[in-house]
């Protein structure tokens, strides 16, 4: 199944101080996809609202970014990329963002809740 991930929501699912070090919580979701891709098999996308510092490289998943970085920019290019893909069918789309999911539903994709998915890739 291909994935498309909204990072932040994903790591603002936990209270672990990510706020102090976005950076670093940035790598360690990377860290946790890319182990629960190598259990599941699926294709992994995580769009983040902008690149992380120092870049991050995975060969497992795919690290996107919005083009810009600004509040929702990550939404706005997980639509962009559900509307570009033929088979936006076939997409599961994880966010907490009503609005976000709203629009992947409108599209055909299937949305997961950014805790219930965390707690999946943890348990990897």
């Amino acid at each position: 199944m291909q994935i498309l991930v909204d990072g932040m929501n994903v790591i603002g699912t936990r209270p672990d101080a990510w706020w102090k070090d976005r950076d670093a919580a940035m790598a360690r979701l990377v860290d946790r996809l890319e182990r629960f891709v190598a259990s599941s098999g699926d294709d992994v996308t995580v769009v983040f609202e902008r690149p992380p510092n120092p870049p991050l490289r995975s060969s497992v998943i795919e690290i996107a970014h919005a083009p810009r970085p600004r509040a929702d920019a990550a939404d706005d290019e997980i639509v962009r990329r559900l509307q570009a893909n033929a088979r936006s069918g076939a997409v599961r789309v994880v966010t907490s963002d009503r609005w976000l999911a709203d629009r992947a539903r409108a599209v055909g994709a299937t949305v997961e809740g950014s805790d219930s998915f965390r707690s999946r890739i943890d348990g990897v």
